[in-house]
């Protein structure tokens, strides 16, 4: 049996969920934005998704969206995809956003399953088809039922994946056994929304990570990919491991991630760091203190020539 080689990810292998920057009157930082995706790339991130949930997309408006992906464009140039969140509860407005983003100068567009009103699977596969037919750019569906409330039932991703402008997905479904069906069965580009499973998800044939955690510690999730294609699947397993704390810190205790990254980014002076929009609220000084032990354990022991501290 032959097998074909692997088709390179549509996006890039290590995507940011990058943070949206805003300054202390509440506006949108476009300096810092720049600043914040110039890092996250040369440290190793060659896809950012922006407006997304963790770039705080209910909060801003359209314009600022827009705004957003062409001053990220001009400082990253092509060194690495912008993949821009449009999804919304309103099909037409998704529509919108789709065709703003390309002429705005993205390279593709995620779209969240509808929330809150919970369509049925006919009405979400028509709501994807229809933006997909909305522009020129490719599409990867984006499949997070805790939040929506709804799934992207399996036989409805392998339905859409017929569509020649979808050709990826950003899973937060858990469901992993879903998740390799899926792959053996289409060339959908698999990537892992939950940062835990970045290392499983990628050795069974994923294409990567679309990560929140990665506004912090670029370099070393990035490594996980690295290390895996290197060979070293122990190696890999190690700085997955090492990760696991921080992972747990930023998206499990409690907080939204966009709080976690944000009070990290401040903690460390790094881009990034700075105001929310309400109802959003900064992380108390306990929750600070948390996340900045947990980073301290995962860029900790790192071998210099694999991960290089951020």
């Amino acid at each position: 049996m032959t097998y074909a080689a692997p088709t390179p990810p549509p996006f890039g292998r290590a995507l940011c969920a990058m943070v949206t920057p805003f300054t202390g009157s509440g506006a949108l930082d476009l300096d810092g934005a720049q600043r914040l995706a110039d890092r996250l790339v040369a440290e190793g991130s060659d896809g950012l998704v922006l407006n997304g949930t963790t770039g705080e997309s209910p909060t801003t408006s359209d314009e600022e969206k827009a705004s957003l992906i062409r001053a990220v464009r001009e400082a990253v140039g092509e060194r690495a995809s912008i993949v821009a969140g449009v999804g919304t509860a309103d099909t037409s407005h998704t529509v919108a956003l789709a065709r703003q983003a390309e002429q705005a100068g993205a390279d593709g567009v995620l779209v969240v399953t509808p929330y809150y009103s919970k369509p049925p699977q006919d009405a979400l596969e028509a709501h994807f088809r229809e933006v997909a037919d909305a522009s020129g750019l490719p599409l990867a569906l984006y499949d997070i039922p805790a939040r929506t409330g709804t799934r992207i039932e399996p036989e409805t991703v392998l339905r859409l994946a017929g569509h020649p402008r979808i050709v990826a997905v950003k899973d937060c479904s858990y469901d992993f056994l879903a998740a390799q069906k899926i792959l053996a069965r289409t060339g959908l580009a698999y990537y892992a929304g939950c940062d835990e499973h970045i290392l499983a998800l990628y050795a069974v044939g994923g294409a990567g990570y679309v990560s929140t955690v990665a506004n912090v510690i670029p370099r070393h999730l990035r490594a996980v990919l690295d290390a895996f294609d290197a060979g070293d699947t122990a190696g890999a397993a190690r700085l997955q491991q090492r990760a696991a704390p921080l992972i747990e810190a930023m998206m499990s205790a409690g907080l939204p991630g966009a709080v976690t990254v944000k009070a990290l980014l401040g903690a460390l002076d790094l881009p990034g760091g700075g105001p929310l929009r309400a109802p959003l609220r900064p992380a108390g000084r306990e929750a600070v203190d948390g996340l900045l032990a947990a980073y301290a354990e995962a860029v900790s022991e790192t071998a210099p020539e694999a991960v290089l501290e951020t």
